[in-house]
């Protein structure tokens, strides 16, 4: 049995972790591969970071492409061989005329739980203008949604299922810059990475919607190095690349912005 009760004292998601262990457990006793729904950018970090304390099971994450934030996480005993294919996905077509009545990421994952379904069946969602949007789901889901997912907001839309290979990913936009501060302080680093006065993104770090490397962080003296990752809810991402001190002691801080 893996030590659930220690695991969980180091994470917020305490209900999905939960869960992702007793999977763990299930893969060990069975000697198979199991999968996971898909799970959010903090639930998948802080799974990674329970298991790389455990050298009884190997994890392998997979969301359809390499920059997806949602995906699945496979459980295996490390004696067995574990590839990305086996992290099973279905990608899904949403096709309709949306010129006049553009939608929104909402907009389509409130049309697919409409059908019925969980947050957890779906991994990313990818808009595509008025030509509409593509999904990717487990394949459970994917004759279920083909035959239930037939309107999108006042569009009448048809769904397929398509290869992988066929997801019009876009690269996120980024932006480079390079900040002089007096301190690493997250606040003073994020206020500058993300072009946002220091009492507003204090008041964005106390109402708990900064996270760091994925974990809500409520201190804005919260001191970032480099590597870190610094999300903000609807705001994008602050990737902290090097840091060097300049001649009157301050630090120089290499940022990269993705929106």
């Amino acid at each position: 049995m893996l030590p659930k009760a220690d695991l969980l004292k180091r994470v917020e998601a305490k209900e999905q972790i939960s869960h992702v262990i007793d999977q763990a457990e299930q893969a060990l006793k069975n000697w198979e591969v199991v999968l996971t729904d898909f799970l959010s950018p903090p639930e998948l970090a802080e799974a990674q970071e329970v298991f790389g304390l455990l050298a009884e099971v190997q994890t392998m994450s997979w969301g359809g492409y390499p920059q997806a934030e949602r995906q699945r996480l496979a459980l295996a005993r490390p004696e067995l061989p574990l590839e990305i294919a086996q992290v099973e996905l279905v990608a899904l077509n949403v096709a309709g005329n949306f010129l006049f009545d553009p939608a929104t990421h909402r907009d389509f994952l409130g049309a697919l739980l409409g059908t019925g379904i969980v947050r957890e069946k779906v991994g990313d969602i990818l808009v595509l203008g008025e030509r509409g949007a593509q999904a990717i789901v487990v394949p459970e889901m994917a004759v279920f949604l083909s035959d239930s997912l037939t309107q999108v907001r006042t569009v009448s839309v048809k769904t397929e299922t398509i290869p992988l290979e066929e997801l019009r990913v876009r690269e996120p936009r980024k932006r480079e810059m390079t900040t002089v501060e007096a301190s690493l302080r997250l606040d003073a680093i994020a206020s500058a990475g993300f072009g946002l006065s220091r009492s507003k993104m204090v008041g964005f770090i106390s109402a708990g919607d900064v996270r760091v490397n994925w974990k809500a962080v409520t201190q804005a003296s919260h001191a970032l190095q480099a590597g870190d990752l610094v999300t903000i809810r609807g705001k994008g991402r602050l990737e902290i690349g090097d840091i060097s001190i300049t001649k009157k002691q301050r630090y120089r801080v290499e940022l990269k912005r993705y929106s």
